[in-house]
């Protein structure tokens, strides 16, 4: 074999084809000036990508803009897109739709929706522009308009740790005991009021400017009581006056008609829990229902309470619901459905709040 072609061989094992594009500006440049002095000298594409190291597809193009613009190719152009290439909306769009975020709210736009969401704002730009972005781009969108999502802070309250602990490690273990022995079932029940004032949302706004929701000059309420158990079980009753003895009572009569077990139902200490007319009813039917109470200022441990967080989130998702019917059907409607998912019931006792349910069980 000829000393030269073995020369050859050795150098394309040995040598690193170079990537312009990923060594400095100087490096390109000293690379270029190579190449455009091999072609000045007539050598062929193929010989100059050996001698200074870039593949021939390099040596293609550098040769075409040296043909093209002379010297001027050894100028360093600009790389990347330019600012604004590639965006679905034009900078004119995009000031007229944060504008529109800053000055009006989607129930002005006849959106169906009470804060500035991604979907609500994907939505305005597809019904004014007929342009579709999806929900990843448009939080691109956000912080490139300076818009953050934010909701309302809660108000802390005072409970007693000492309770707390002696019912989730004392209590509770003997609820579960009992339940066992008598095979009967847990249900965790609650009160909770549902209205037409949207506090539990969240929308984009422009940073450091908290979002503001109209307050209906009419408070219109509705009342649920609710069960549900770790089986998927749920139990609900809607009604518009204060919670009573006696529609305790009719609450807890329908919950052992539906259940063909004993019931060990779990409540907070709501006084109408503790009154003398529920007390009596509860020693008639001792067979059939007995009533159990959480440590008091505790409602994070209950899982119904849980349930109340995300039905709450539901009534107040899209359009706000003003009539006490409004709101009537669509806790019904949200209520009715959660009925028919064994699974969506059973996630509320997955919350890290409720670790001490599934160490005890049941």
């Amino acid at each position: 074999m000829p000393v030269a072609f073995r020369m050859n061989i050795w150098y394309h094992i040995v040598m690193e084809i170079i990537n312009l594009k990923t060594v400095s500006p100087e490096t390109r440049k000293i690379i270029k000036k190579q190449v455009i002095s091999l072609i000045k000298k007539g050598r062929k594409q193929s010989e100059i990508a050996d001698t200074v190291g870039i593949s021939p597809q390099a040596v293609k193009r550098i040769s075409s803009a040296y043909k093209k613009e002379g010297t001027a190719c050894l100028r360093e152009k600009k790389r990347g897109r330019k600012f604004g290439e590639k965006r679905q909306l034009t900078p004119e769009q995009e000031k007229e739709i944060r504008g529109i975020l800053i000055d009006k709210s989607p129930e002005q736009m006849k959106l169906s929706f009470m804060l500035w969401t991604r979907a609500a704002v994907c939505q305005l730009v597809g019904e004014k522009y007929g342009i579709t972005i999806t929900l990843r781009n448009m939080s691109e969108y956000l912080k490139r308009w300076g818009m953050t999502c934010q909701r309302p802070t809660r108000k802390a309250y005072f409970q007693d740790n000492v309770k707390l602990d002696a019912f989730m490690h004392e209590t509770y273990p003997a609820i579960v005991k009992k339940a066992k022995t008598e095979d009967a079932v847990i249900f965790w029940g609650d009160e909770t009021g549902i209205n037409n004032q949207a506090y539990h949302v969240s929308g984009f706004a422009p940073k450091g400017q908290t979002p503001v929701v109209p307050s209906y000059s009419k408070v219109e309420k509705i009342n649920m009581i609710s069960a549900i158990s770790n089986q998927g079980r749920c139990h609900f009753l809607c009604y518009e006056e204060n919670m009573t003895q006696e529609r305790f009572i009719d609450f807890m009569e329908r919950l052992v008609k539906d259940t063909d077990r004993k019931v060990l139902f779990i409540v907070d200490n709501l006084k109408v829990h503790h009154g003398k007319l529920v007390a009596g009813w509860l020693s008639e039917h001792k067979d059939e229902i007995e009533l159990f109470f959480t440590s008091p200022y505790s409602p994070e441990i209950n899982p119904d309470e849980y349930l109340n967080h995300s039905l709450k989130q539901n009534i107040h998702s899209g359009i706000i619901p003003h009539t006490r019917e409004q709101i009537r059907n669509k806790t019904e409607e949200f209520m009715q459905g959660l009925q028919k998912c064994e699974e969506k019931v059973s996630c509320y006792f997955r919350h890290k709040k409720l670790k001490y349910i599934e160490k005890y069980g049941y």
